[in-house]
């Protein structure tokens, strides 16, 4: 491969084509331009980044405009700024202003890697507002993990649901980031935390490995209805979800990866006065606090699998597989702990 085709070229996985059917096929890893921050933006040397189920959907043109492309992908990464400062970057470009103070609720925001250059790169160019100081004693791997299923996570249990300690709640799935990264976080959070799990040894995992008080099969009866359910899964476990909570239980959604087609059960929600509550990532302030969090309390988030830079398809492809249990992350040379 030729690094010089540009004056100044990094290094970066770039999506070009998206194929439903072939999503491996849709990016390549190649060089791109050394990006130019606009004002108000700085750039960002990555020392390491980390796979989302978002990176997979994109590359199967889902939720992408033609327009974006190219594109590079990704969307969690920590590195070091052009002051030297080691950061940790945020992945919402919005404005809190037109968020009411929240920029999650911005309507014009946008994601990084949807039409701006992602973090699978080695270098990225962010607003200098979307960057949050990485603590001196977390490593790259971590600071990496976070931004996105980890955020994700913090802003369902605790700014969502609001949950407190003693709570219980039930996480749909049990190898995923998000997944693993509701339950590492709810347990620190004081919460009593059961898991569903197709597999019998990944519920083994989350039981051994996580801490989770309780594994059931999907679908399967619970010892007794929950205080909140954490749902990303979508059609294969919603009927599940509601049947779990409790009258007046906090049904929180996030995502849908096995598909959107599903049966409301209206009636269960208002004569159980159930409360289904939409989530969505979280707010640079809450970068900072789930950043402290994990910091204080010696969280770290299991990692599946690390690959360099030049195989980030290999880990697109486990994703592909399905046989995850925690974040895929691409680690730049020379990043160290």
């Amino acid at each position: 491969m030729c690094l010089r085709r540009y004056c100044a070229a990094v290094l970066a996985l770039t999506l070009h084509t998206p194929d439903a059917h072939d999503p491996l096929s849709a990016a390549t890893v190649g060089e791109v331009p050394d990006p130019e921050p606009r004002e108000g933006w700085t750039k960002v040397s990555l020392r390491a980044s980390a796979l989302n189920h978002h990176d997979l959907w994109s590359m199967r043109g889902v939720g992408v405009d033609p327009n974006w492309l190219p594109c590079v992908l990704g969307s969690d990464g920590a590195g070091v700024d052009e002051d030297g400062n080691e950061v940790i970057v945020h992945p919402l470009i919005a404005d809190p202003r037109r968020g009411h103070g929240d920029e999650t609720l911005d309507p014009r925001r946008r994601m990084i890697s949807d039409g701006i250059d992602g973090t699978l790169a080695q270098q990225i160019a962010v607003p200098r507002a979307n960057l949050v100081a990485k603590p001196a004693g977390m490593s790259w791997e971590t600071a990496a993990c976070l931004p996105t299923a980890w955020l994700t996570a913090y802003r369902m249990l605790f700014v969502t649901a609001a949950l407190q300690p003693g709570s219980t709640i039930l996480v749909q799935g049990c190898g995923g980031g998000l997944s693993t990264a509701l339950i590492a976080l709810a347990r620190a959070g004081g919460l009593r935390v059961w898991v569903t799990g197709r597999e019998e040894g990944k519920r083994a995992r989350a039981l051994q490995r996580l801490g989770a008080h309780g594994a059931f099969a999907p679908g399967e009866r619970l010892p007794e209805r929950v205080d909140a359910v954490m749902e990303s899964v979508g059609q294969a476990t919603w009927s599940h979800s509601l049947r779990s909570l409790r009258p007046g239980g906090k049904l929180v959604v996030a995502g849908a990866t096995s598909g959107v087609a599903i049966d409301p059960d209206l009636s269960r929600v208002f004569l159980n006065q159930i409360q289904v509550l939409g989530s969505s990532l979280g707010t640079v302030r809450e970068l900072r606090l789930l950043a402290a969090m994990c910091d204080s309390e010696g969280i770290e988030p299991i990692v599946d699998s690390t690959h360099t830079l030049i195989d980030a398809l290999e880990g697109v492809r486990r994703m592909l597989d399905g046989d995850l249990f925690g974040k895929v992350v691409i680690v730049q040379p020379g990043a160290g702990g």
